[in-house]
């Protein structure tokens, strides 16, 4: 696998308010603050570190716009955001819920073929604007809908992770496993609470453990997830930019400001053929290799985590498909504290999926907008590690676009 030709960096990243079911504002009686509002301020927040407005192209990440806010042609709002793009080539970028790491792919290309220096790459979505079974059968376009959203669940997506959930269970455990979901609720939770941004930062629930082994109601949602395996439906946006080193010297970015992306891994699958087992993240696999291939790094060297968790049980097929875990270990690896603050490898400090909130498009840039955070001392939940370089994995569909980032930071 080749290597980046040059160094490449992303800097002056900033996310809404994750808003939705759990913030003291959210009121679904009430109307919506509107798309703009969030695109808008997104784009003042990234816009404000920079000391000049060396912008050469915009790129904007949205998986359902059409559908939520029946607005297309996103990116005509790019120059809206960011005056400085007025006349400047923009794009829009789709890849279901790992839109956001689609749209750093994209900046990426266009940064390392010398087309550009400095690339404005925002991620977005609105989805409380509908009721939740109307918002599942919009998310279910994420898989092959034709073929497979009038035989899956009303849930459509949590449908297709219990039967993740359910195969995990039966070829590893039920009571470890769901151990294991637990935990990794709490520790979302606990990780939000530290996050003023995050949908779950009010969350003050008492005995999170506990409610994270709730037994699942197949009559009232699906046979093996409970509500609390879930991200919430949410609405946000998060950006920052991609840049050469001369296009962080003309924005007036220090380099200790920033954190250089040393290696990009991206593989596809087949949405019309289901997993081979689905036990697996064999896609995400891939991609997790190609990276470290191409960082010239080992799993052991990598510090942070920032992983798509749209469930429980996809933070723990991700432990696996990393290799920080055995099959079937995963569950014990989180129960064990690995993924912990303070432990081995700290996962999801911004609260993750589950915690911090899940506007689909949005979220892949807001995972490396947390990675650049952490590693520059801007963080609002920081830790200490020994090792400098953070992982990012962005996903979307049932493990079918899958985008993996090692960052190294200053």
């Amino acid at each position: 696998m080749n290597k980046l030709r040059k160094r490449i960096y992303a800097a002056a990243g900033y996310n809404t308010m994750y808003y939705g079911s759990g913030r003291p504002e959210f009121d679904p009686s009430k109307p919506m603050p509107p798309f703009e509002n969030y695109l808008k301020e997104t784009a003042e927040g990234t816009c404000a570190q920079l000391k000049n407005m060396s912008i050469d192209e915009g790129i904007i990440g949205s998986f359902m716009s059409g559908r939520f806010l029946r607005q297309g042609n996103l990116p005509g709002f790019l120059p809206y955001m960011v005056p400085a793009l007025q006349g400047k080539p923009c794009t829009g970028v789709e890849g279901a819920c790992g839109t956001g790491g689609r749209a750093i792919a994209m900046a990426m290309r266009s940064v390392l073929s010398d087309l550009s220096d400095v690339v404005f790459v925002a991620g977005f979505e609105m989805q409380n604007g509908v009721k939740a079974v109307y918002g599942a059968d919009i998310l279910a376009g994420a898989a092959y809908h034709a073929k497979e959203r009038k035989g899956g669940d009303a849930f459509f997506f949590p449908g297709i992770f219990s039967e993740r959930a359910g195969a995990y269970f039966k070829s590893y455990g039920e009571k470890v496993t769901r151990e294991g979901m637990a935990k990794w609720y709490e520790q979302a939770i606990l990780n939000a609470r530290l996050n003023p941004k995050a949908q779950e930062y009010h969350n003050k629930s008492s005995d999170l453990f506990v409610l994270g082994l709730s037994p699942p109601d197949p009559k009232r949602f699906v046979p093996y997830l409970n509500q609390y395996d879930c991200s919430k439906v949410t609405d946000g946006a998060s950006s920052l930019i991609i840049a050469s080193k001369e296009g962080l010297e003309a924005c007036g970015i220090r380099l200790e400001d920033a954190v250089e992306i040393i290696g990009i891994g991206e593989a596809e699958a087949d949405i019309t053929a289901p997993p081979k087992d689905l036990t697996e993240l064999s896609t995400t696999a891939f991609a997790v290799s190609k990276a470290l291939v191409q960082a010239n790094v080992t799993k052991e060297e990598i510090g942070l985590l920032e992983l798509h968790d749209c469930f429980s049980i996809t933070g723990l097929l991700a432990l696996e498909a990393i290799g920080f875990a055995k099959k079937g270990e995963a569950a014990r690896y989180v129960l064990e504290g690995h993924t912990a603050p303070t432990g081995e490898h700290p996962t999801n400090l911004s609260g993750g999926l589950v915690g911090f909130g899940h506007p689909t498009g949005a979220s892949g840039v807001r995972q490396l907008v947390d990675l650049l955070h952490q590693f520059t001392g801007k963080a609002a939940n920081p830790v200490s590690t020994e090792r400098n370089l953070g992982m990012l994995i962005s996903m979307g569909g049932n493990d079918k676009t899958v985008t993996c980032l090692i960052v190294r930071g200053a």
